[in-house]
């Protein structure tokens, strides 16, 4: 079979796969039944003369073929975009940008960055979506997304090891805090010490394998009480709202606290940080890419962290 001869659909059903790191998530995602989808991928795969997909447990990986049709696609489905945009009179130039982020920052710093944008570049469209590390870094690749906003705490490091490697930009390292209830003992000064953690019931988030659990202070020299787990953090914030707990969140969220609840710097013990980082494919930004990414870098260093005392 010829390579000429692939269908833009079996192109974008590819994209779809990778995107979405496994064929029932791209099944669901493009309304096609996961039998097309293999039926599509397998074409693809013999027009192409080679397994252009590695099939694992935990999803699906490029091969090295398949980051070169998926290099190559992204540049045809992409072009077809702009064509069909321009058709229906939407010039190319005023830009359509695809934003990525993960899930706190859509409390603060994307609607601070994009009310920014419809001020001095009302012609760019964002068009966004909320994802995971791992969810963002393979839609960065597959073309589906432009930029995504990342989220990292220590040992700071890639957010995976596929190829391409992506362009990795530190828009600034905020604080780890802690969230309580207004009524706590905990809020009653300006700060907590790290001491007063011990024996404390914390709202957390479900954690992988051999990962600590996300909402626990962390280095706490105990085994924490979970009251609660949760995965949305704004389900977390008003649980301790309502006093069932106390839980971590980054200072960017100040802002964000429901009544309730107080966002209170940790003094003693280790700081921890979260990095907030801007990625990308290794292609220098132009136009209304870089634009937002210029927007996002100005909302990102405008949130002021509170401080613990040394």
């Amino acid at each position: 079979m010829d390579f000429t001869e692939v269908s833009l659909t079996a192109l974008r059903v590819f994209r779809a796969v990778v995107d979405q790191g496994t064929f029932t998530a791209a099944a669901e995602s493009l309304g096609y039944t996961q039998s097309a989808v293999s039926r599509q991928i397998a074409a693809i795969e013999r027009a192409a003369g080679a397994e252009l997909l590695e099939r694992r447990r935990d999803g699906v990986r490029l091969t090295p073929a398949g980051r070169v049709v998926m290099r190559r696609a992204t540049v045809v489905l992409d072009e077809i975009d702009a064509a069909a945009r321009e058709l229906s009179g939407f010039p190319e130039e005023a830009g359509t940008v695809r934003l990525g982020w993960f899930p706190s920052a859509g409390a603060v710093l994307v609607p601070r960055a994009l009310a920014e944008l419809r001020r001095t570049d009302p012609a760019v469209t964002v068009v966004g979506r909320e994802g995971s590390t791992p969810a963002l870094a393979r839609a960065l690749r597959a073309g589906s997304i432009d930029l995504a906003l990342l989220a990292s705490a220590p040992p700071f490091r890639p957010p995976d090891a596929e190829s391409p490697p992506l362009a990795l930009q530190t828009l600034t390292e905020r604080a780890l805090c802690l969230a309580v209830p207004a009524a706590h003992p905990l809020a009653r000064g300006d700060y907590v010490d790290v001491a007063d953690l011990r024996g404390q019931r914390w709202i957390a988030g479900p954690a992988a394998e051999g990962d600590r659990a996300m909402g626990v202070w962390p280095g706490l020299d105990e085994r924490p009480e979970i009251a609660h787990t949760a995965r949305d953090w704004l389900a977390k914030l008003h649980l301790v709202a309502a006093g069932c707990g106390i839980t971590t969140a980054p200072s960017t969220l100040a802002a964000a606290m429901p009544p309730g609840v107080r966002l209170l710097p940790v003094r003693g013990g280790p700081q921890e940080q979260r990095r907030l980082m801007l990625a990308r494919l290794p292609v220098p930004p132009a136009g209304p890419v870089a634009r937002l990414a210029a927007a996002l870098r100005a909302a990102a260093l405008g949130a002021a962290p509170p401080a613990a005392p040394s």
